[in-house]
């Protein structure tokens, strides 16, 4: 599944990770750089299980929690209106 934000959803990426400015509504996100991650990975085309597997390889977590992690991003970003 490929990610693509919103036209009215801005991205910065910082020190720390990503921001994201929905400008419809004012409100930002901060992602932590596990977040970004996960982001950059679907938007670039890759898949939840792609998503999955960079969590694993990049950062000390295991195969479960990363998945539900990535879940749990998505539906989250979804929810707030700012993918699709």
């Amino acid at each position: 599944m490929t990610l693509r934000f919103g036209t009215d959803v801005s991205t910065a990426q910082t020190e720390y990770g990503t921001v994201l400015l929905d400008q419809r509504s004012g409100d930002y996100w901060e992602l932590n750089p596990t977040g970004a991650l996960v982001v950059r990975t679907l938007m670039d085309g890759g898949d939840e299980a792609a998503a999955v597997a960079a969590l694993v390889a990049r950062f000390d977590v295991d195969r479960d929690q990363a998945a539900r992690d990535v879940d749990a991003l998505v539906r989250d970003l979804r929810a707030a209106g700012l993918v699709s």
